[in-house]
């Protein structure tokens, strides 16, 4: 279930985090209930992620490391922020060093 917890835990704050970059642009001033609801859901969820058992090392390393490449992303198709190869590379470098915490903390 912990799975199941984080993983709306980071589409929410994925959510969230868009609806910020509208609102903050002056776009649509509205869009701030979403974001304090994607917010304040997302870090329910995180809790709740910890309470079915997950580490924090683990939930919160994968939960940021998702979060940062999925709202680059986002951001690259939705806004056509920048998206470079250094900028993949730093996402590739974020994966592999949650990729090291999780396989080091299930031994």
């Amino acid at each position: 279930m912990s799975w199941v917890f984080l993983s709306c835990a980071i589409v929410l704050e994925l959510l969230a985090a868009a609806s910020l970059r509208v609102a903050a642009v002056g776009r649509r001033p509205g869009f701030y209930v979403p974001v304090v609801f994607g917010y304040t859901a997302a870090f329910t969820l995180l809790g709740f992620t910890l309470n079915a058992g997950m580490g924090i090392g683990v939930a919160y390393g994968i939960w940021t490391a998702v979060g940062v490449a999925a709202t680059a992303l986002v951001s690259r198709f939705v806004f056509q922020d920048p998206l470079n190869r250094v900028m993949l590379m730093g996402i590739g470098l974020i994966a592999a060093g949650v990729l090291a915490v999780e396989l080091s903390s299930s031994h």
